[in-house]
């Protein structure tokens, strides 16, 4: 991952119109969820569809929760993920298996920051490629549209590349990026105009509003 003006990904990815269109639009990751329970679920076979017409230099992250490790990797392989995102309550002793089992592939592993938050708590996630932080949600694990205090992704900011998601929208990510100076940015509801189906009008405004931020 290099370094320089904010990255953007746009997460929920289902079908080609939208990935073709945030890609157009400057989006630099785009997530897909493999996640059963979620309403943006896609299916590896379909995702990797998708992920074969990108053009060079966009990334695909695919996104897990407390799955299996067999079944990551074999849905990485499938879907040729460039990420692979543990979005779940992932032991940090399974990025270094990962990444033995899929070199190349980088690890994100997502955080859901609750209060009290500590910086400290990403520590033995360190060797992870990037660190996402997520807004909480008791029942959720994504996509719930819940902001957190921007202050925390930028005091976490020693222990790795930040990516900052939870509750961002075309109205409020340049205050976010000013406030957080993370990495990336992950969008997914904020831009929506039902789970699963991105608003081309919200999409356009956010990666304009986070590009110039």
């Amino acid at each position: 991952m290099a370094t320089g003006k904010v990255k953007v990904k746009i997460c929920g990815v289902t079908n080609w119109t939208d990935a073709r269109r945030a890609v157009r639009e400057g989006a630099d990751f785009l997530g897909f969820n493999f996640y059963a329970r979620s309403p943006r679920y896609i299916a590896p076979a379909k995702a990797r569809r998708i992920v074969r017409r990108l053009p060079k230099g966009i990334h695909a992250v695919g996104v897990f929760v407390n799955e299996t490790e067999k079944r990551m990797v074999q849905t990485a392989r499938t879907a040729r993920l460039d990420y692979v995102q543990l979005h779940g309550d992932e032991p940090a002793a399974a990025i270094a298996r990962l990444k033995k089992s899929l070199p190349g592939v980088g690890i994100i592993k997502a955080v859901r920051v609750r209060k009290p938050f500590r910086a400290a708590q990403l520590a033995p996630f360190k060797q992870a490629a990037a660190l996402l932080l997520d807004g909480y949600h008791r029942r959720l694990h994504g996509g719930t549209g819940k902001t957190f205090d921007w202050a925390a992704a930028r005091r976490a900011k020693p222990y790795g590349k930040i990516f900052l998601a939870g509750g961002l929208t075309p109205e409020n990510i340049g205050a976010a990026i000013r406030a957080a100076k993370p990495y990336a940015v992950d969008v997914c509801s904020g831009v929506e105009a039902k789970p699963g189906k991105k608003d081309p009008a919200r999409l356009k405004a956010l990666l304009r509003a986070a590009k110039s931020a």
